[in-house]
């Protein structure tokens, strides 16, 4: 049954790459392939911005299940103190009110050192219970507050969620307005739709996995990236207590054309204060462009955060890039490489990228 049902989906993913191929070369070639470009792109964001509200209304679902289960914590936390709450009250109403002062009395009338000891005795233990009832309600009361506070931490989560979840709902109609206002009495008309939904079916059967599989390969590669370097110790030089990496582009690209061959046909580029990632290969075409931060967290890990993403020239939108950066980790950590550094800067330029370095004392 599972490969009956791989090798339909294979086949819907070869006549979508076919159609596709078909359509691609027309739009190249047109005078108004600007505009078509424009309109397949905000088709494209349609789609992604779709799966987005998807995940997002998945997220409102869980989000308001843990606060109605919240909710009923703090009923029945509030339901266990309230006697305690009354036992607590009596206790400090007790002292309060000099209700205890005639076990004072009791002690100092003891006619005995056998009555006196009985007295302490039992003084012991009222004094110990009170402490306990007190003990116990301060406990609960205290939990009380902390589901109080986390109560209020997801409601608010969850009105972010929600207006999310809006602001998504809006920029999808609004893309969606905008493509058929874009369309609506084209003498193309009939030929655009077809355009769109090749290119949405294409994307969403084949595309979609294969700029995954870019990006899995490439977080793959990155953590292998520290044993690399170590290897390679003349992209490091030592001045003192400081260090600088220098990792020419043509040398990272020979890595990672040894760790995985779909990168061939794939090439970083350092430009100035930028990093071009591209790759195209059996009429698909990926195109990253990115930058490096350093994150001073424990892990002082040197992070690719993604400015643009572009499938077969067309633009994705910044919810897929967010959520390709999240699942995947392009980045390297100097420590992994030796574990006392610690990265400074990053620059990129001049076709290198240049990590200053320190002893972490």
């Amino acid at each position: 049954m599972k490969g009956t049902m791989r090798r339909r989906i294979g086949a819907a993913a070869l006549v979508a790459l076919a159609v596709w191929l078909s359509v691609y070369p027309v739009l190249a070639q047109s005078p108004e392939d600007e505009e078509v470009r424009r309109i397949l792109e905000k088709s494209l964001s349609v789609v992604e911005l779709d799966k987005e509200i998807a995940h997002i209304a998945e997220q409102k679902k869980t989000a308001g299940k843990q606060l109605d289960r919240s909710r009923t914590e703090l009923q029945q936390q509030e339901l266990t103190i309230q006697s305690k709450r009354e036992d607590a009250g009596n206790v400090l109403r007790a002292y309060y009110m000099g209700e205890r002062d005639i076990l004072l009395t009791a002690l100092l009338s003891s006619n005995s050192i056998g009555d006196l000891l009985a007295m302490l005795d039992y003084f012991d233990i009222i004094f110990a219970n009170d402490q306990q009832l007190l003990n116990t309600y301060v406990t609960q009361y205290r939990s009380i507050k902390k589901t109080v506070a986390k109560l209020d931490e997801e409601a608010a989560q969850l009105t972010q969620i929600e207006n999310r979840l809006k602001e998504q709902r809006d920029r999808v109609l609004a893309l969606q307005q905008d493509v058929d206002d874009r369309i609506n009495g084209r003498s193309d008309e009939e030929r655009l739709r077809l355009m769109i939904q090749e290119m949405t079916d294409f994307w969403s059967n084949v595309g979609f996995y294969e700029v995954k599989r870019y990006f899995k390969a490439l977080a793959q590669a990155m953590k292998d990236m520290p044993d690399w370097v170590q290897n390679n110790k003349d992209m490091l030089s030592i001045d003192g207590l400081n260090y600088t990496l220098t990792i020419p582009e043509e040398k990272l690209n020979e890595f990672l054309r040894e760790q995985n061959e779909m990168f061939n046909n794939f090439e970083f580029v350092f430009e100035d204060d930028a990093v071009s990632v591209s790759g195209k290969r059996d009429g698909l075409e990926v195109a990253i462009t990115g930058h490096y931060t350093i994150e001073n967290n424990p892990n002082n890990g040197i992070l690719f955060h993604v400015d643009e993403l572009k499938f077969n020239g067309l633009a994705l939108p910044d919810t897929t890039r967010r959520s390709l950066e999240e699942e995947f980790d392009l980045g390297f950590y100097p420590q992994k490489i030796v574990s006392f550094l610690k990265a400074n800067s990053v620059s990129v330029k001049d076709g290198q990228l240049t990590v200053k370095l320190s002893v972490s004392l």
